[in-house]
């Protein structure tokens, strides 16, 4: 199983989610784009909080040093992103691949990260609660279904908000595979604990 992890927008708890289902699925990683923190990257962060050593860690596709939407990291860096030389890794494994921000962060001129959604992925979106989440969960599906893409699942990030979390799961239909919580932190016990959570309703995906 691919899945494929993608948020409403910047800061809504991807990295945390995608931490939550390697270790639920002992699952390999990958990010295809970073942009910046290359010294901290998702990749480390995620592969510091999970306890399944299982799971592989691939190399990033492209490797950007300006936190910034990666069409401008890119250019910053002197390069054009290129989805072909974006190389999805082999494994035998499942595999978790973390997107960056939301589907339509330009990545060059033409493609944005929704581009890189390919066929056999299953799609997860991380929502998280603030004040225009609704409109923001809810574009992200209607730019996903424009591309024929079908959401698998939805996780929720922050305090419980069932006025919030009803309407989105009425209007999109999609299966909801939990809710994370605000955590004071994340380490690899609570990620076991919401690993645990999750594993049943992310392995009927």
């Amino acid at each position: 199983m691919k899945l494929f992890i993608t948020g409403i927008g910047t800061d809504v708890g991807k990295t945390i989610a995608s931490t939550i289902v390697v270790e639920a699925l002992e699952a390999d990683y990958w990010k295809p784009i970073q942009a910046g923190d290359l010294d901290n990257s998702d990749t480390q962060k995620v592969k510091s909080k999970v306890k399944s050593q299982k799971g592989k860690f691939h190399p990033n596709g492209y490797a950007l040093n300006t936190p910034a939407s990666p069409h401008y990291a890119a250019a910053i860096d002197g390069i054009v992103i290129d989805l072909k030389k974006i190389i999805e890794p082999k494994t035998e494994n499942h595999l978790v691949i973390e997107g960056a921000g939301g589907v339509l962060v330009p990545l060059n001129d033409t493609d944005c990260v929704i581009d890189l959604i390919q066929k056999d992925y299953k799609v997860i979106v991380v929502s998280r609660h603030y004040l225009g989440s609704i409109n923001h969960t809810l574009l992200t599906f209607e730019a996903l279904k424009s591309k024929k893409i079908t959401v698998a699942g939805i996780i929720f990030s922050g305090d419980e908000n069932n006025p919030t979390e009803e309407i989105i799961l009425k209007k999109t239909g999609a299966k909801c595979i939990g809710r994370i919580e605000n955590e004071p932190y994340f380490d690899q016990n609570v990620i076991s604990y919401y690993a645990d959570l999750f594993k049943e309703n992310l392995l009927q995906l």
